[in-house]
């Protein structure tokens, strides 16, 4: 089947089925009629046909670090909500927080397979700087900011600040913090810097020393709790920069007999499904990743559709979750 039997079918013109399958303006009434024929002849255009005829792949790629994340998985879950509705498709590239993939994937991205291109991004070299620079497709950058770039980001200094202020307010005097590596910006830098901001507004400047980096994992934060403890202890509260490293900060704990939250207060960052299944349940941050999803991909189909000249930096908020972790009974 073609166009023409379709519109043949649905009792309209064949531009009219064009715009239908285009998301041009048509009204609800024929719409629903053409819809029905679809449905029923099992019809579907040509995407390569399309494209020769449009310019456009109607596909739109997302470079992220890692698929397993929750986190990711839901700011993910935000893109595809929006990419279902407005006709375009999804090509994933999983990365597996290896940043010369992420050059890489902008490169084939670049090579006009995709419309546009939403990077889930973690570091900023100065490769990564001119691989953007170059990109021909439009990039919308989330989790991260990234000045004269479209993106959507997260206030990670002000989360760890107020995390940190909260446990200062709950008498604690002796904080650690185990953070990640500087060089992403949101997670690493900006988290670390509303720590020793937080602490040093309390007037426990002595706890900017009480730090150690950590991967992403809950393994790590178990090593790097030993550390901390070793390096800088005793400590009556320890914030961490993610959930992952926080529960395993409170295994290592627990297999030290030290009492959670009777010895020591604890918290996470993300709000994971996790946090609220340890014993005790974890006191942590809560970003709306879905929602910077959704803005990030409504961001770049503006752009597509050219309604997006200025660049645009959206800054999202954040709320604490204080559960039992950071409860002293």
């Amino acid at each position: 089947m073609n166009i023409g039997e379709i519109a043949k079918l649905a009792g309209v013109s064949s531009a009219a089925v064009s715009r239908y399958f285009n998301n041009g303006y048509i009204s609800e009434e024929k719409k629903e009629i053409i819809r029905k024929v679809v449905e029923e002849t099992g019809y579907r255009p040509s995407v390569q046909a399309q494209t020769l005829r449009t310019k456009k792949t109607k596909l739109v790629g997302v470079i992220l670090p890692k698929i397993d994340s929750a986190a990711i998985g839901s700011v993910v879950a935000g893109i595809h909500t929006v990419l279902n509705v407005s006709g375009y498709q999804l090509l994933l590239a999983d990365t597996q927080n290896n940043p010369d993939k992420e050059l890489e994937y902008l490169s084939t991205f670049n090579d006009k397979q995709v419309d546009g291109v939403i990077f889930i991004a973690t570091i900023f070299t100065a490769k990564h700087r001119r691989a953007l620079k170059s990109m021909s497709v439009p990039v919308v950058i989330v989790g991260q900011k990234l000045s004269g770039y479209h993106c959507v980001y997260h206030d990670d200094y002000h989360a760890i600040y107020e995390m940190t202020k909260l446990l200062a307010e709950k008498g604690c005097r002796r904080l650690g913090y185990i953070g990640v590596l500087h060089q992403d910006k949101a997670a690493g830098q900006e988290r670390y810097e509303g720590y020793c901001r937080a602490v040093t507004d309390r007037g426990l400047e002595e706890c900017r020393e009480n730090v150690v980096i950590s991967d992403f994992t809950i393994r790590s934060g178990y090593e790097k709790a030993e550390t901390l403890l070793k390096k800088y202890g005793p400590l009556d509260g320890i914030v961490c920069a993610t959930d992952a490293i926080a529960i395993g900060t409170m295994r290592y704990l627990k297999d030290q007999n030290i009492e959670i939250p009777g010895q020591m207060l604890i918290t996470g960052h993300g709000d994971s499904s996790l946090s609220r299944v340890t014993t005790p349940t974890l006191t942590t941050v809560h970003y709306s990743y879905e929602k910077s999803g959704e803005l990030a991909t409504g961001m770049l189909l503006d752009i597509l559709a050219g309604k997006e000249v200025a660049v645009k930096e959206m800054k999202l908020g954040f709320s604490i979750v204080e559960n039992e972790s950071s409860r002293k009974r």
